[in-house]
């Protein structure tokens, strides 16, 4: 059962119970735009405990706020009570909620082209809010006063420019307006969620547009203190479609150095394998416009997973700055790497520090120094075999044991 089918099939079995229950939010806003909808949620005036009653496989994950997750076959459907929220003491949850009508649960709701419900039996839209109209101005606005919406929950200024960003629709004057007065209460949200809404809008097509939201209405300074205000903003128009987000961040943090946009993105909570991705990219700019750099350079930039990003970052940075003479060297440097297919650029070292150790070095950094060296010569193809190796390595160390070492 699809998402959507399963949906279909708890609002009608609330309405042969006799309750109210319509689809509602994002998926009236995507089947209205004629886009698939990610999710269908439900709305209803039953119960939570009416709801548990009716359908036998639930799980109850925000009772307390009137969700429950309603379980058909492979599909997982939230129904939520249509409610009312007041006291937002931490901007961000409610301290009362009371269970209400449809026309109050819409009005509690962020924006208006989320605010509208659809009530599948009878193929119509019910709109309390104005969506519809704002779906055709293609404009992203807040549901009553924009102060009092992101005062309930300031995490809805980052989902304000999400939706600009990924609809391609502008924010209602007043509505940015608030977001700018509002900015400096964006690091009450925990970073993780920053770091969700950020990562939705950056690795979208229109990225370019979100970065310049996020610069204009000062949530950037807020979020990451000290940002250049031109920050990444032509890089990020010019990279491929699609881009992971450390990529992204490379992006927006091209002005910046290494270190200190690493230390801004401290917030944000990335993994680790995101964060070494991050500094891989920023610690490592510039390099591959060196196109007549030694072939073992090459070859560990090559061996590193993500090498295809750094070109990317590179090739979008030059083309945003126009430089032609950059972008040859770099078309350059790809020639290169282009005759290497099919060259193993990361092989198994030759000879490991138990073979250098047996060959007469000394355990500790001369191990180190003399393993560097010759992996070096097997990568710029000098040294192919085990022999050949060893031959190398005596020659080595009779050079570096000088007398009275």
């Amino acid at each position: 059962m699809t998402n959507k089918r399963a949906a279909i099939w708890i609002v009608e079995r609330l309405r042969e119970k006799g309750f109210c229950a319509l689809l509602a939010g994002g998926c009236v806003r995507d089947m209205l735009l004629g886009r698939r909808p990610k999710d269908y949620d439900v709305a209803t005036d039953a119960r939570p405990e009416d709801v548990m009653a009716l359908f036998d496989r639930t799980l109850k994950v925000g009772a307390q706020f009137g969700v429950v997750i309603v379980l058909a076959r492979r599909a997982q459907v939230e129904v939520a009570t249509f409610r009312s929220e007041a006291g937002y003491q931490d901007g961000r949850h409610p301290d009362r909620v009371a269970f209400t009508d449809a026309a109050s649960d819409a009005a509690r709701r962020d924006f208006t082209i989320n605010g509208m419900f659809y009530d599948p039996l009878e193929e119509k839209v019910i709109d309390y809010v104005g969506g519809q109209a704002d779906l055709q101005r293609r404009i992203v606005r807040t549901i009553g006063k924009a102060d009092e919406r992101f005062g309930e929950d300031y995490l809805r200024m980052l989902r304000a420019i999400r939706f600009s960003t990924q609809l391609d629709f502008a924010i209602e004057p007043e509505t940015f307006a608030a977001i700018g007065r509002n900015a400096r209460h964006i690091t009450r949200i925990s970073g993780e969620r920053i770091a969700t809404e950020l990562e939705a809008m950056l690795v979208h097509p229109n990225r370019g547009a979100g970065a310049s939201m996020l610069l204009a209405s000062g949530l950037a300074e807020r979020i990451f203190p000290g940002v250049h205000s031109d920050s990444g903003g032509p890089t990020l128009r010019r990279l491929r479609r699609r881009v992971d987000f450390p990529l992204a961040l490379a992006a927006f943090f091209w002005g910046c150095p290494a270190e200190a946009a690493l230390r801004m993105c401290r917030i944000l909570k990335l993994s680790r394998n995101q964060t070494r991705h991050l500094r891989f990219l920023l610690t490592h700019r510039g390099r591959l416009l060196d196109c007549e750099m030694a072939l073992s350079s090459l070859k560990k930039l090559l061996a590193q997973p993500y090498y295809r990003d750094l070109y990317e970052l590179e090739r979008a940075t030059q083309k945003a700055a126009g430089n032609e003479a950059a972008l040859a060297a770099l078309a350059k440097l790809h020639r290169r790497v282009q005759s290497l297919r099919g060259v193993d650029v990361h092989p198994t070292p030759l000879l490991d520090g138990h073979d250098l150790i047996r060959l007469g070095a000394r355990p500790g950094p001369q191990v180190g120094q003399l393993a560097e060296e010759l992996y070096i010569a097997q990568l710029e193809d000098r040294l192919h075999t085990r022999g050949q190796a060893e031959l190398w390595a005596k020659d080595w160390l009779a050079q570096h044991d000088l007398p009275g070492q």
